[in-house]
């Protein structure tokens, strides 16, 4: 293979990624909280001490940088259920994963335990300030509610606050499936800070029209590309097919 194919797939492999982010978007569009992931890329380029013509001392490959996420607000989208927030604003609750690690969210479906403990959807139970469960007395489980501020009201006494935790850099956070992020270096939202909304979840702020536009056009821009090596491939051919002639 020469430069111009090494350039060449170096396009498509930035290519696959950017279909690749894209159908995550696509298969997260229901997901509550879910944000829009974009691939990024930068330009490394090589210089060659020795080439025919100086034009081509240069020479520019696409090298995969990671992704990163659309911070927009979703929209509210409401579920009935009383305990369930969205979170107005950056942060996301804190949750405790399998391991005793802290892990974070935006998915704010919010039910209460056989125990009494605050949990996700998926069981993973919800952390107050000091990074412990809020569990709700038996006596008081019909009489539940949460505050804008994260306060967790059993009738008319607090039991606890929700932690919202914020992040300088959303991008360094490690995405683990169903919603939950890890990371370190966050920073727990006051009570004045936090800003929730009962009676829902955040929505994905994936919008579908777009994302499968963009689809389209990294498909198009991917048989361009496979157009291109087809007549790279076809001028070689024809080269030594001359040359051939020439001897």
């Amino acid at each position: 293979m020469d430069v111009s194919s090494f350039v060449l797939l170096s396009h498509e492999q930035a290519l696959r990624r950017q279909l690749d982010v894209a159908a995550n978007n696509m298969a997260n569009v229901s997901t509550a909280g879910y944000k829009r992931e974009q691939a990024v890329f930068h330009a490394y380029v090589e210089n060659a001490t020795e080439a025919q013509v100086p034009d081509a001392r240069q020479t520019a490959y696409v090298l995969d940088y990671g992704a990163v996420h659309d911070i927009a607000q979703g929209s509210f989208q409401a579920t009935g259920n009383p305990l369930d927030v969205m979170i107005e604003g950056p942060g996301y609750l804190n949750i405790e994963m399998a391991d005793g690690s802290t892990g974070y969210t935006r998915a704010g479906f919010i039910k209460v335990l056989d125990s009494g403990e605050l949990a996700t959807s998926g069981g993973q139970r919800l952390l107050d300030e000091n990074g412990r469960p809020i569990a709700i007395p038996t006596d008081q489980l019909a009489q539940v509610r949460i505050t804008g501020d994260g306060t967790v009201m059993a009738g008319t006494d607090p039991v606890g606050r929700l932690a919202v935790t914020n992040f300088d850099d959303e991008n360094l956070l490690d995405a683990r499936g169903d919603g939950v992020l890890t990371g370190s270096g966050g920073r727990t939202l006051t009570a004045a800070q936090t800003k929730l909304r009962s009676g829902g979840v955040e929505a994905s702020n994936v919008e579908p029209v777009s994302e499968t536009t963009h689809m389209v056009e990294v498909l198009r821009s991917y048989q361009t590309s496979q157009r291109l090596s087809s007549d790279l491939a076809e001028m070689r051919r024809r080269a030594i097919d001359r040359l051939s002639k020439l001897g």
